[in-house]
């Protein structure tokens, strides 16, 4: 790849990720010093929908790179902007998140800068960990508590049942005082935030059709196993993030129970109730034990997301200090036909977290086209799949084809792949993979792309393992942990687990095996992996540029005023060539990860892998000429 002119929202190339309104912010672009002369360089920004043009300043040039830069005032909100370069020979060239143009470029693709409330400074450092607390760990105290009526009782070393009613009423009895049991674990593999799927009362293990918002299930022990776990994982510097359904609830929950062919009950308008008996209502995707919240009821705002009085604050507040929430179907969360509340209701749950503690996280589940909904004014980020969890699956899986049974008990062998009809996994290259991962961020601000959970799997996927060679593992992984995103293991990934799909892929933790090789070898290098992120600032807020990328290899570099990384990403084998002058310095890299080899000269970096492999390098930081502007 030819060398690019380049900025991100890093603080490589922005003076502040926290601006107000009315501040004035300093940017930077950097251009290869071999770039045609050029006559003017010039921010584009569009406040209030009416163009705005301030004129950079070239800095300097340093290690082959020239650097200009302009100070714009923040006017909105969400204040975009992009860069125009003018040559000497009148060539133009744009600059936006999506990349280089030499025609004009839409502004949703824009960089943008935020007034929003800044997330927590946390975030950014995190490795979270999810866990499906039914399939975790069962405590002693599982035993004493009896078998729910809905309940189809298995015990811990029981396959999962794939097939209905098996697939939501199969119970294993895993409790949080099970997760408190297992936090030395936690800790040893490096994660330091648990994300755990909802606590409240249900009649599934999933408990996604919660039959109230005010208790933790007692199946789970209560609101005081809660306590203890929250208090235990904070001791160890672990937070811990719940799960709350804003789109739904289950129909056994009272307040639907009240409403429920009882017209005029004050909680009729909690939800789309079509016939004028309350017996025909809307639900999630037509099922019916999850009607769907209607959001434009002031009352239901006011039980569930508004005020300290409200579910959201309450689980926020002392005694339990949750440090944040994932919003289940956070995409559909009051949208139904013409009625669109989406943004109110993020925006007052982002309100109210504030007020209780600013120091929480709000993470969004948006599993398609995020854009339209990240842009600062409510999530922090999104649990998404096609920014990276689906393009990863395209590049680096090859499945068998080893059969599977559906809900039905109908025997495939197609592999699932995210609920669309393909007929399998789509086959795609590293291009391919490159080319979905900017186009779905580009329209995404770098502050909220910081927050976007990068999960290889989850509950609701199939596991990546079950699809992927071993040999690539450690390229999936380790992609989880170095690209720009909040990284994420799912619990039992580190063991190896596989799962055909969303379902199947809850399998029990199998604890008493970490001594066993294949698990043994599985552990440590996430651990390894996790440790890489945790220790090197520039894979927390270091800006991305793509250095090179073919069908069987990626080279991206992470940059930041104190360091750079280099990352190798392979799935075969690969011997790549750098220009010299795309590295700070790379005669001083020093191998952080992985057997692939470094060669360097006053002119090109030489990277080789014989297999599949993933590498990386800790370089010097890259070197920018002083600003007179302080």
């Amino acid at each position: 790849m030819a060398r690019l002119p380049h900025h991100d929202g890093s603080p490589l190339y922005v003076s502040t990720q926290t601006p107000r309104a009315g501040e004035r912010v300093r940017v930077r672009i950097r251009l290869p010093d071999d770039d045609a002369p050029l006559r003017a360089v010039h921010v584009l920004a569009n406040p209030d929908h009416e163009p705005e043009w301030t004129p950079a300043r070239r800095l300097g040039a340093l290690q082959r790179w020239q650097w200009w830069e302009a100070e714009i005032v923040v006017r909105n909100p969400r204040h975009g902007y992009r860069w125009l370069l003018v040559g000497e020979d009148g060539d133009i060239r744009w600059v936006n998140q999506a990349g280089v143009h030499s025609g004009e470029t839409r502004d949703v693709d824009d960089f943008a800068l935020l007034t929003h409330p800044a997330p927590p400074s946390w975030m950014t450092d995190a490795v979270m960990y999810q866990i499906f607390p039914d399939r975790f760990s069962r405590s002693a105290q599982a035993d004493s508590r009896p078998t729910p009526e809905w309940a189809i009782p298995a015990h811990w070393g029981d396959p999962v049942d794939p097939v209905l009613p098996g697939r939501s009423q199969q119970f294993y009895g895993g409790d949080l005082d099970g997760v408190v049991d297992r936090l030395d674990h936690l800790s040893a593999l490096g994660v330091d935030v648990i994300y755990l799927t909802p606590f409240f009362p249900a009649a599934s293990n999933h408990r996604y059709d919660a039959s109230r918002f005010d208790v933790v299930d007692p199946l789970l022990g209560g609101d005081d196993a809660l306590v203890r776990l929250i208090d235990a994982a904070h001791r160890r510097g672990i937070r811990v993030i719940g799960d709350l359904t804003t789109n739904h609830s289950g129909d056994r929950h009272a307040w639907f129970r009240a409403a429920f062919q009882t017209p005029g009950a004050p909680e009729e308008d909690f939800y789309y109730f079509t016939d004028d008996e309350n017996t025909a209502y809307e639900s999630w995707l037509g099922t019916p034990s999850l009607p769907k919240f209607d959001w434009a009821s002031p009352e239901l705002r006011r039980r569930f997301i508004e005020g300290s009085d409200s579910v959201v604050a309450r689980w926020l507040l002392p005694p339990f200090r949750a440090d944040g929430w994932r919003i289940d179907v956070a995409n559909m969360t009051g949208r139904l036909g013409k009625v669109d509340l989406n943004a109110q209701v993020r925006a007052t749950i982002r309100r109210t977290m504030i007020d209780v503690n600013p120091d929480t996280l709000l993470i969004a589940e948006i599993t398609n086209d995020a854009s339209g909904d990240l842009q600062g004014d409510g999530w922090h980020g999104a649990m998404t799949y096609p920014s990276f969890t689906r393009p990863l699956w395209g590049w680096l899986c090859a499945p068998t084809g080893e059969p599977y049974l559906t809900a039905e008990g109908e025997e495939r062998r197609e592999p699932w792949f995210f609920g669309q009809p393909l007929g399998g996994i789509p086959r795609g290259t590293g291009v391919q993979f490159v080319d979905a991962v900017v186009r779905f961020t580009s329209g995404i601000p770098w502050r909220v792309r910081l927050g976007n959970m990068l999960a290889l799997d989850s509950h609701d996927t199939a596991r990546f393992a079950t699809n992927a060679p071993a040999e690539v593992i450690p390229v999936a992984v380790g992609l989880s942990m170095t690209l720009p995103g909040l990284p994420v293991v799912y619990a039992g990934d580190e063991f190896g687990l596989t799962g055909a799909d969303g379902e199947a892929s809850r399998t029990p933790m199998p604890w008493g095996t970490e001594e066993e090789s294949e698990t043994a070898r599985r552990l440590a290098l996430y651990r390894d992996l996790i440790g890489v992120r945790r220790t090197h600032p520039a894979l927390s807020t270091g800006g991305l540029r793509w250095l090179h990328v073919e069908d069987d290899a990626i080279v991206f570099v992470r940059e930041h005023p104190d360091e750079s990384v280099l990352v190798l990403a392979a799935r075969a084998e690969a011997r790549i060539t750098l220009d010299a002058a795309e590295l700070s310095d790379p005669r001083g890299a020093r191998t952080v990860f992985g057997d692939a080899l470094l060669e360097t000269d006053a002119h090109v970096v030489v990277l080789h892998a014989t297999h599949a492999t993933f590498g990386v390098w800790s370089l010097p930081p890259v070197v920018v000429p002083e600003s007179d502007r302080g």
